[in-house]
Parts: C-alpha cells; sequence; structure tokens
C-alpha cells in the first residue's frame, strides 16, 4: 500500500522560508508526477505547485512563483516542497500527492496523498 509521510511545516514569519519533505514507502517517487496542494478552512483544496514525472512539464500558481518550487531526492524517495518569501496568505494545511502521469495540478488526477502539514505564516 502506497503511504506518503509528509514533515517540516510550522510557524513562521512573513518573508521567512520552510522545506516540506514527503517520503514514500510502495513507490518511486522519482518516476512519480508529484503535486503540493494546499486547504485552508471554508476553502477547497487548491493545486499550488506540480511538475510531471519526468519534471519536463510543471505548473505553480500565480501567486508562488519564483518563490515555491519542488525538488527530488531519488536515493531517498522523497520530495519537497521550498517555500521562500512566506507571506500570510500562503498559511493552510499541504498536501503531497503522487500521480503515475502529470495532466492537471487538480486533486482528482492524483492517486495517493500524504497526511497533510499545516503551514502558518503570522507575525
Amino acid at each position: 500500500q502506497v503511504k506518503l509521510v509528509e514533515s517540516g511545516g510550522g510557524l513562521v514569519q512573513p518573508g521567512g522560508s520552510l522545506r516540506l519533505s514527503c517520503t514514500a514507502s510502495e513507490i518511486n517517487l522519482g518516476a512519480s508526477a508529484i503535486g503540493w496542494f494546499r486547504q485552508t478552512p471554508g476553502k477547497e483544496r487548491e493545486g499550488v505547485i506540480c511538475t510531471s514525472e519526468d519534471d519536463t512539464k510543471s505548473f505553480s500558481r500565480d501567486l508562488v512563483k519564483d518563490r515555491f518550487t519542488i525538488s527530488r531526492d531519488n536515493v531517498k524517495n522523497t520530495v519537497y516542497l521550498q517555500m521562500n518569501n512566506l507571506k500570510p496568505e500562503d498559511t493552510g494545511v499541504y498536501y503531497c500527492a503522487t500521480a503515475p502521469r502529470f495532466y492537471y495540478c487538480v486533486d482528482t488526477w492524483f492517486t495517493a496523498w500524504g497526511q497533510g502539514a499545516q503551514v502558518s505564516v503570522s507575525s
């Protein structure tokens, strides 16, 4: 059974940085499409940044462009979400997700999910 375990969330001041990790078992993240999604109270889960299984295609929401990046460590079977220059509106629960192939950065296209990590940006 595929399992994704997230870590690295927390409270950070505006302008700070955080890195979320997502480690997998029973699936090769190096050959999977990766998505990071965010959910805030009262809103639907939204795709923040996604990359294709070969990293040739990607999507990132305009509000996080040039601030958020995805990276992989294939030896550790772990993917990361590096978040820089964080803003209060980045607050939410972040989920990593995988799919065999990347089509759209929409949650219905992803098949395995982490448990979520709370990111809070506040002074």
